[in-house]
């Protein structure tokens, strides 16, 4: 039996990625926070420990020898990582260092994959690619583009590992913390009479959003390809954040949306690429992969999810 190791299980990509792993009868191992409250699914085989103890991913890795290795934790806000600058670096570099150097050193066969991030090209011209220039602007982008460049640096010394840049992904699983889920919980409450208004920051920043079940198709998909590599993954369809709401409205039947939206400018972030676009015809050509679920689907999925929250009193 094929044996899987995913950091970030307890995460929305985390949750999809081993739902699938599992359905395919591999043996899915996650690392959890200690006294981590937030479920896995039956069948995940938990190993608790903190992400910046080098010695404890080293063991894991030794002793498990996995087939798979997905690397999904670590911090997932770009606006909390101005917070927490160093924080955030530490979170995400140290530990996808440590992954790959105890791949290198006692886990040959183990096919690494990173789940990168679009931020990496900060305000490069849309759309991007593999060969976008990495520019980074905020404190995130530039912690994911220290790990991409690890990932870059181990794949020369041998070791199959890919880094997946990952556009705007979404779904019913998405914490309330990140604007869509913010703006589907508020649709579906203003439609049942809960609330009048939602209030948002930049409304004509412009996004690549995808089905999060599709892009940890993507992931799947590197780790299974022969050659590693560097695979940009994203619909290749753009739509701003204030597109997002009205549709949103739409589908929660509220015909006045675009008046229910009020603009707090504290809410803006310090800096903020206006446009990410994938260019996925790599990931397409080579790995074969293509989105199955459209904007509009994806929205009305996500809104039809919290309506059925607020109905039984859960949101």
């Amino acid at each position: 039996m094929p044996i899987a190791l995913i950091t970030g299980i307890t995460g929305q990509d985390g949750t999809y990625l081993s739902r699938a792993l599992l359905a395919d009868g591999v043996e899915v191992h996650g690392v959890v926070r200690p006294n981590s409250s937030r479920p896995v699914e039956p069948g995940v085989i938990v190993h608790q420990g903190d992400m910046l103890d080098d010695r404890m991913l080293t063991e894991l890795v030794t002793g498990l020898q996995p087939d798979e290795l997905y690397h999904l934790a670590g911090q997932t806000s770009v606006a909390a990582s101005w917070a927490d600058p160093v924080g955030t670096v530490r979170e995400t570099g140290a530990p996808t260092a440590a992954l790959l150097h105890a791949i290198a050193e006692s886990s040959a066969h183990t096919r690494f994959v990173l789940a990168s991030s679009a931020e990496i090209f900060g305000h490069a011209p849309a759309p991007q690619n593999e060969s976008t220039p990495i520019a980074p602007l905020s404190p995130y982008g530039s912690a994911k583009a220290l790990a991409h460049h690890l990932v870059g640096g181990y794949r020369e010394r041998g070791v199959h590992a890919s880094s997946c840049i990952l556009y705007n992904h979404e779904s019913p699983l998405r914490p309330e913390r990140f604007v869509t889920r913010k703006i589907t919980v508020a649709a579906a409450r203003i439609a049942r009479g809960l609330q009048d208004t939602i209030t948002l920051g930049n409304v004509d920043a412009a996004r690549d959003w995808g089905w999060a079940p599709d892009v940890v198709a993507a992931l799947r998909l590197a780790a299974a390809h022969p050659e590693p590599g560097d695979f940009v993954i994203g619909t290749g369809e753009l739509h701003t954040v204030r597109e997002f709401a009205v549709e949103a409205f739409a589908a929660a039947g509220i015909d006045d949306g675009e008046v229910r939206v009020v603009i707090d400018e504290t809410l803006l972030r310090p800096t903020d690429p206006p446009v990410q676009l994938a260019d996925s015809t790599k990931a397409r050509t080579e790995l074969g992969w293509s989105p199955t679920v459209n904007f509009t689907e994806l929205v009305k999925r996500m809104v039809q999810h919290d309506l059925d929250l607020v109905d039984h009193g859960n949101a």
